[in-house]
């Protein structure tokens, strides 16, 4: 594991080579849309903390369309329709094809119940869809099952997998990351394999919505667990990216090995979320919100918000995320940084070169 100096500095590790060419300081790369919040999963790390049915001040169509053109109109190369479930939304095609139109990557992230079907997964390809988003959480149903609370929900996700690459589309794969799952995750990516995706996307529990309830992985685990990823990695028939564990790319140079590419992007650093009933916010697991989609421009919001500026200033962060040599191209997660400190701006509990610092500290301190 990475260690910190005793006068509470990372030691000192090359930066990662060059800089993204997107410059994420005018425009975010991705924005999420979260059409709906209501789902028929009970999932226990839902950050939406999803409901059963569709509330009234959600976005209509008529305004989801003019969301679209905001975020073409901002810059953006990717959208994400993403929930609860977006499948719950009559409108869904029809928002898809218009993202399409404006020249946007579309992904649609639909949730795996009794609404999912073949018919209706060609639907959303033949609509202009790019990228199909399903969750494997676990090698097998005891894991999955018990995370997403719905018993079955396993082999009806391996199902629907096998639909998406033959309809035309990619297949992203996203995990969640947590105590119950993390030991699944060599026989899970074995399985991934197997699939025909194009990209796994681990996403490391960040306690928010019902996420609070659990327990996300301590700083060793996690460096542990990135550490094992970052060795697989390139030797995988697909893409690997993680969600709310920036600290990857920092793992991956420790290890000597090249950073993802144009691997910067954090909360609210090329990434925008804008909430059902239209907040915008620098992501969805960073719920403070700095707009509204109803009456903001989003390019403005995304360049000009004070919160969002200081996101993306390296040098306002705090501790050693604010003192180490990968604080442009990781930065510690942003989100769980809030969530575990109120503090969005403070050094990522959850980095193995924060805690390493804070252990000499933890020792010294006179008991009771």
């Amino acid at each position: 594991m990475s260690s910190a100096h005793g006068n509470g500095h990372a030691p000192s590790t090359p930066g990662p080579p060059g800089r993204p060419r997107f410059d994420l300081s005018q425009a975010p790369i991705t924005v999420a849309w979260e059409t709906t919040r209501a789902c028929g999963l009970r999932c226990l790390h839902c950050r939406a903390e999803a409901i059963r049915q569709r509330q009234p001040d959600e976005l209509d169509t008529d305004e989801g369309l003019a969301l679209i053109d905001g975020i073409a109109d901002a810059g953006a190369k990717v959208v994400v329709l993403t929930g609860g479930d977006p499948l719950r939304r009559d409108d869904l095609e029809a928002l898809i094809a218009h993202g399409a139109e404006r020249g946007l990557h579309v992904g649609v992230s639909p949730a795996v119940t009794g609404l999912l079907r073949h018919e209706r997964v060609a639907s959303l390809v033949a609509a202009g869809a790019s990228t199909i988003h399903l969750s494997l959480d676990g090698a097998g149903p005891e894991t999955h099952d018990g995370l997403r609370g719905v018993r079955g929900s396993f082999e009806r996700s391996r199902t629907a997998c096998e639909w998406v690459a033959p309809l035309g589309a990619r297949l992203q794969i996203g995990t969640s990351v947590t105590r119950e799952t993390v030991a699944d995750l060599p026989a899970l990516a074995e399985l991934v394999g197997d699939l025909g995706v194009t990209m796994w996307n681990l996403f490391f529990l960040v306690p928010t919505g019902r996420g609070q309830t659990m327990t996300p992985l301590s700083a060793d685990e996690q460096e542990e667990t990135l550490r094992w990823l970052a060795r697989i990695a390139d030797d995988l028939p697909f893409g690997v990216r993680t969600t709310a564990a920036p600290t990857y790319r920092r793992v991956r140079g420790d290890l000597g090995l090249d950073p993802p590419p144009a691997g910067s992007a954090n909360d609210g650093k090329g990434f925008l979320f804008v909430s059902a009933k239209g907040e915008v916010q620098p992501s969805g697991f960073l719920p403070v919100t700095v707009g509204d989609a109803r009456h903001d421009d989003l390019g403005v919001v995304y360049r000009e918000a004070p919160l969002m500026q200081a996101l993306r200033d390296p040098t306002r962060l705090g501790g050693i995320c604010g003192d180490c040599d990968w604080r442009e191209t990781c930065g510690g997660s942003r989100a769980r940084a809030y969530a575990l400190t109120g503090d969005v701006l403070a050094a990522d509990p959850t980095c193995g070169r924060v805690a390493a610092a804070q252990e000499p500290l933890a020792a010294s301190a006179p008991p009771g």
